[in-house]
């Protein structure tokens, strides 16, 4: 069993890093402070003080970053990951980063890393979904390489290999476009039913199990409800809509639904809801005054 190594322990690193725990591997883990890994450290973790250190033990580094300014951050440098790789030694990023930022750190892999590779290994899904191994996890990359890690991302879901490096980004932001709408339209909706006088716990369940009910929904019918729990915020959602935009204007393609989201989540930033989770969105909407 190949030994796995974690950068970035927050909300869906350190449970993913959990997965591989409870499934026997020997895992090691750096995140911006070790305090915050402690509860994972005393479950079995081995923390690494440098991303060189933990790319230097484990045969294959997973990491989940926040943005595009972060995964270079520990890429680079002297106790960045780039250092510490060799041959054989993969790199799945499993953050939802710009395809280009994403494509130049694997030619700088490929090129700086002495045989290492680097794999976009985007998810999509929540905590929940981490929880139970249900991640749809869409890869681009060395057709090769995947299939030495296919049977280490099976731990946390379900890997498909979708093209190049770049392109499990590329179909990502096209998932999420999706996403961040339906949390939009379904808040609205939720919101409609409610001023009209329906119980809205009862219209939120009917509305998940209707023709509209994604899975998505259907596990985010009481957040929101009471979104006092967060999975996924608002800016993230609001970043990925943006790397979404950006990535049309490259392709030249209109894309009016994620500029409207766009604006929407905009707005929620302006009025605190950035660390919220899209499911915040209903509560939102009916704080905000009537166009």
């Amino acid at each position: 069993m190949q030994s796995v190594g974690f950068i970035g322990l927050g909300h869906m690193g350190a449970n993913m890093a959990v997965r591989y725990l409870d499934a026997g591997y020997t895992v090691y883990g750096h995140s911006r402070t070790k305090a915050s890994a402690q509860p994972l450290i005393d479950r079995g973790l081995q923390w690494r003080d440098t991303p060189r250190e933990l790319a230097q033990s484990a045969e294959i580094i997973l990491s989940s970053l926040p943005n595009d300014e972060i995964v270079a951050s520990v890429a680079d440098g002297p106790d960045g990951v780039i250092a510490g790789l060799s041959a054989g030694k993969l790199w799945a990023d499993l953050s939802t980063i710009s395809p280009a930022a994403s494509r130049a750190l694997a030619a700088r892999v490929s090129a700086e890393g002495h045989g290492g590779l680097l794999l976009d290994t985007p998810v999509s899904g929540s905590i929940p979904q981490v929880k139970t191994g249900t991640l749809t996890i869409m890869v681009g990359g060395d057709q090769g390489a995947f299939e030495t890690l296919k049977p280490v991302l099976a731990v946390l879901g379900n890997p498909v290999h979708v093209g190049k490096n770049g392109h499990g980004l590329a179909l990502k932001l096209a998932v999420n476009i999706s996403l961040g709408l339906q949390a939009l339209a379904f808040s609205e909706g939720l919101l409609l039913a409610e001023r009209a006088g329906v119980d809205p716990q009862l219209a939120a369940k009917t509305m998940a199990a209707s023709s509209i009910g994604s899975p998505m929904l259907k596990a985010r019918v009481p957040l929101f409800i009471d979104p006092s729990e967060t999975w996924f915020d608002v800016s993230l959602q609001h970043k990925d809509i943006r790397l979404a935009l950006d990535l049309g204007r490259e392709q030249q393609i209109s894309m009016p639904a994620a500029q409207l989201a766009d604006e929407v989540l905009s707005r929620a930033s302006e009025q605190g809801y950035e660390h919220r989770d899209i499911a915040a969105l209903h509560e939102f909407l009916s704080k905000s005054p009537r166009d």
